[in-house]
C-alpha cells in the first residue's frame, strides 16, 4: 500500500506498539496515519509542526508524542491523540538540526548540520549531553544500549562513538574519503555497518572503530542514504537508484533486491513494530508500505553472492578519549538560522 503525501517527505517512523506509521515534510508538516492490511492508510493528524522543514520524526514516550526537528533549529513534541503541542524549545540547537532517534525510553539524541548532537532526558527535563563530535552534518546515528555509547555517521566521511556515562567522545574513525550516510549495529554488537556516498558498505569491528575491518562494494556506485537491521545478520539497505536490497553480512553478499520504491533515491527506511510493513520514502511524495514477510519470501537463497575486499583491524581496542580533525564532506544540508541553545523538556 502507499500514501500520496503530497510534498517531499524527509522521515518516517512507526509507532512502538500501535499500526500507526507518522512522516516529516519539507514544507514542515507532521502527518500520522492509521494502517491495516487491505485497506487504505487513514490521516489522523496533520499538524504544521515548522516554518521550515520537518527533517526528523521519532515517537518517543511509548508512542504518545512526536518529536520532530527542523533547520530552523527548534525541537516539537506534538501529542499523537489531539495533535495539541506538548513543548516547543525553538533553540534546542545552535545550527539546524537534521536527525533524531531514542535511546531509551525516557531519552532522545538530536544531531545537527554543524556535527553537534545533543541528548535530552525527559525525567530531568533538560539536555544532559552535548557532544561536538563532528565537523559536518550528523547524517545518522545509532545506540547500544548495553554499553551505553551513541555512534554517529557524518558527511565529513567520519564514525563517532559517544560515552554516555562519561560523557565524551570516546573514539572517532579515520577520515574515509567517503561521506558516511547511514549506521546501525549487527552481528550481537560485534559489527558496525556503515552506508557512503559511494555506496560502499564500511563494516567496523566493535572497539576497533579507527579504520574498517572490510569492504562491501556490490551496492557501488549508488549512495547508501538508508539502513535497516533486519536481524543480527541481515541489513535493508535503501539506496541512490531507488532499489530496497536484503544484504547478508558475513558472509557479505547481496541476498536480493526486494522492491523497487521508484527511480528516485530511497532516503528512509523504517519498520513496524511487529516487523510484518516495511516502510520507505522517497523523492516521489510518496510513503510505500510493503509487506515485509511477502518480500522476503526466497531470501534465503540469494540472486548474487559476492566477497568484500578485506582489510585488517587495528592492532589495538580503540579507546582514545579524543578526536582529531577531519576533512570536510561536500553534500551539506541547508542552513537555517543560528540561536542558542536550551532545555527542549523544560516546560513538560
Amino acid at each position: 500500500m502507499e500514501v500520496d503525501l503530497g510534498k517531499l517527505p524527509f522521515d518516517v517512523d512507526f509507532h512502538p506498539y500501535d499500526s500507526l506509521v507518522t512522516a516529516g515534510l519539507i514544507t514542515g508538516d507532521l502527518l500520522l496515519y492509521r494502517y491495516a492490511a487491505n485497506s487504505n492508510p487513514q490521516r489522523l493528524l496533520e499538524v504544521h509542526a515548522h516554518e521550515e522543514s520537518c527533517r526528523a520524526a521519532r515517537f518517543i514516550n511509548e508512542g504518545r508524542a512526536i518529536v520532530t526537528g527542523s533547520p530552523d533549529c527548534s525541537i516539537l513534541a506534538t501529542d499523537v491523540q489531539t495533535g495539541a503541542t506538548i513543548v516547543r524549545s525553538a533553540d534546542a540547537h545552535e545550527a539546524p538540526i537534521n536527525r533524531i532517534i531514542n535511546l531509551t525510553e525516557t531519552t532522545l539524541a538530536s544531531g545537527d548540520d554543524d556535527g553537534c548532537i545533543k541528548v535530552w532526558d525527559t525525567r530531568q527535563q533538560s539536555c544532559c549531553n552535548t557532544f561536538n563530535a563532528h565537523e559536518e552534518y550528523i547524517s545518522d546515528m545509532t545506540f547500544a544500549s548495553d554499553s551505553m555509547k551513541l555512534l554517529a555517521t557524518s558527511g565529513d566521511g567520519t564514525l563517532s562513538v559517544c560515552n554516555l556515562r562519561r560523557d565524551k567522545v570516546q573514539s572517532h574513525s579515520e577520515f574515509s574519503e567517503d561521506e558516511l550516510l547511514s549506521v546501525v549495529i549487527i552481528k550481537n554488537g560485534r559489527k558496525v555497518i556503515c552506508g557512503t556516498q559511494t555506496g560502499t558498505l564500511l563494516l567496523y569491528s566493535w572497539g576497533y572503530f579507527k579504520d574498517c575491518s572490510d569492504r562491501f562494494v556490490e551496492l557501488c556506485p549508488n549512495p547508501v542514504d538508508a539502513l535497516l537491521k533486519l536481524d543480527e545478520d541481515r541489513v535493508i539497505t535503501g539506496s541512490y537508484n531507488g532499489l530496497i536490497s536484503l544484504v547478508n553480512i558475513l558472509p557479505n553478499r547481496i541476498l536480493q533486491p526486494i522492491a523497487e520504491h521508484s527511480e528516485y533515491p530511497v532516503e528512509r527506511l523504517a519498520v513496524s513494530h511487529d516487523k510484518k510493513v516495511l516502510g520507505s520514502i522517497s523523492h516521489d511524495n510518496l510513503l510505500k508500505m510493503w509487506d515485509l514477510d511477502e518480500l522476503l519470501q526466497g531470501s534465503g537463497t540469494g540472486v548474487s553472492s559476492h566477497s568484500a575486499i578485506l582489510d585488517s583491524d587495528g592492532d589495538e581496542m580503540d579507546m582514545d578519549s579524543g578526536h582529531q580533525k577531519s576533512c570536510r564532506g561536500t553534500k551539506r544540508k541547508n542552513d537555517g538560522s543560528i540561536q542558542p541553545s536550551s532545555s527542549f523538556y523544560a516546560d513538560l
